[in-house]
């Protein structure tokens, strides 16, 4: 029997990759830099843009479907994970590289539903790493 969220879960892989490449078209660019909860909390522009980015071709696939994004929560919004099937994205996983321009960084975005872990999708710059439930 085929996995019903299967084109989700491939649909998280496009989109890690759209993003990849916006990250690191970005680290060619003047990298503007802002403070969240401490020095070391940090987010820039590029954070921000890729987030809402996958968020919003999500919406537009799925609108029905719920997302916890680094940058939304650290901006205010709420993170209940409820059984609604929702996605999890840390649009720059390695800010503090990335602001550094240490190649060393990653797209990361999960797919949970029912509270279960269905993708775990971990783009870096010179790996893919796709672990299933």
């Amino acid at each position: 029997m085929a996995d019903p969220w299967q084109q989700c879960m491939d649909y998280a892989v496009t989109l890690a990759r759209k993003a990849g490449e916006v990250v690191r078209e970005a680290l060619k660019e003047e990298i503007s830099v802002m403070v969240k909860s401490s020095p070391a909390d940090l987010v820039t522009v590029t954070d921000q843009k890729v987030e809402k980015m996958i968020i919003s071709s999500i919406k537009e696939k799925y609108p029905s479907h719920s997302f916890i994004g680094e940058e939304s929560v650290a901006a205010g919004e709420g993170s209940i994970l409820t059984d609604n099937p929702t996605w999890i994205i840390d649009p720059i996983d390695g800010t503090t590289n990335f602001v550094h321009r240490f190649p060393f960084v990653a797209v990361s975005i999960g797919f949970v539903v029912n509270k279960k872990v269905y993708l775990f999708y971990y783009l870096t710059s010179n790996r893919e790493i796709k672990l299933n439930s």
